[in-house]
């Protein structure tokens, strides 16, 4: 990996949301980036549209790593054009409020690389053979110059070939070590925890993986945080349960759990090669992993020596009362051993220069 000077890039960022980090993982893997980029030396202004939602949650308001403005309407977005034109890089992310129209002005305006940064990859493609999403076309993806996708393996060739991205690019999600670090100094509290907003399609492998070993062994204290579960929903006892933790304490959080679950969306298991934010985090952390598998799990961590996989009640169980707190710290050391060597956010920043320079000679 690169670390010595750079030529400097002007990059605007047109994102879902880089100042709250409430229901979403956007705001991580934003932050993380901008701040890897700023640290290499590139300048940039993020672009935020104003939703009462994040307006209400803004845990960032002002990141001291580059210009943000929040902005009411595409009307107003507009006032940027000269901005948009001048830089080096533009990047439009998934689900922005008008996206199609954004990311069409974006292309019409910019006079650099054109990108769209994916990281909802299989949700959107599902999306575009349904009934269309509401931030990409199928229209509009071969005008980017570049496809930025959190996912790999198969769907890159499927986004070139069926979609005709110019060049599709990986751009997985990354981790700010300088953050997340293990957090090892208090009383460990939970034996079984999950970081996640609600997910219909995710809630059956919860109910599987973590309240039904916890309703066999009502003495275990679990954990679940994350926005938007339904009132409807039976915790046992021994959940605990929180509604929303700002980023500043992720590594405490993960620091006070003997295990952590990584559940994936249905699209992203069909999928394969999509490791989200939460997983990297917590690796970074060093808190051993329990997660579900699927294709393209085993690129990113060695299963059984760097990260366990789990798909029954009774497997969660074996891990939480049979394997000795030594292998555990051993599992989490290798874990984060292998995110520091290739998932941080300056690994990520190294890689989009890559990418800038190779379009900007072609």
């Amino acid at each position: 990996m690169q670390l010595g000077p750079v030529n400097p890039l002007n990059i605007v960022i047109l994102g879902l949301s880089i100042t709250s980090s409430w229901g979403n993982g956007h705001a991580t893997t934003y932050r993380a980036l901008v701040r890897a980029l700023n640290q290499r030396g590139h300048d940039v202004l993020f672009l935020e549209r104003n939703t009462p939602w994040y307006a209400a949650a803004r845990d960032l308001p002002s990141p001291p790593y580059c210009r943000t403005v929040v902005y009411q309407s595409f009307d107003e977005l507009k006032q940027f054009t000269a901005a948009v034109r001048a830089a080096d890089l533009v990047i439009v992310g998934s689900y922005v409020p008008d996206g199609i129209a954004v990311g069409r002005w974006v292309i019409d305006t910019a006079a650099g690389i054109a990108a769209f940064y994916d990281i909802d990859t299989p949700v959107t493609l599902a999306l575009l053979e349904q009934h269309g999403a509401p931030y990409v076309s199928a229209d509009l993806i071969p005008r980017y110059d570049v496809y930025l996708s959190f996912c790999g393996g198969p769907i890159l060739e499927r986004l070139e070939r069926r979609y005709g991205a110019p060049a599709a690019r990986t751009l997985y999600c990354a981790v700010d070590a300088d953050l997340y670090q293990p957090r090892r100094d208090g009383p460990q509290v939970w034996q079984l925890g999950y970081m996640g907003t609600y997910c219909p399609d995710r809630q059956p492998m919860l109910d599987r993986l973590l309240l039904e070993p916890a309703r066999r062994h009502r003495h275990t204290p679990m954990i679940v945080a994350g926005a938007q579960y339904p009132a409807a929903i039976d915790w046992p006892a021994n959940v605990e349960r929180i509604e929303h933790i700002k980023p500043a304490g992720h590594a405490g959080f993960y620091g006070r759990q003997a295990f952590t679950l990584n559940l994936t969306r249905s699209n992203m298991i069909d999928a394969g090669y999509s490791p989200s934010v939460r997983l990297f985090e917590a690796a970074a952390c060093a808190c051993p992993i329990i997660s579900d598998c699927w294709e393209g799990l085993d690129s990113f961590f060695r299963i059984g020596e760097e990260i366990l996989v789990a798909d029954s009640p009774e497997r969660i169980s074996e891990y939480l009362f049979d394997l000795p707190a030594a292998a555990r710290r051993t599992l989490g050391d290798k874990a984060r051993a292998r995110i520091l060597a290739e998932h941080t956010a300056l690994h990520r920043a190294v890689e989009l220069e890559s990418y800038t320079r190779q379009l900007r000679a072609a």
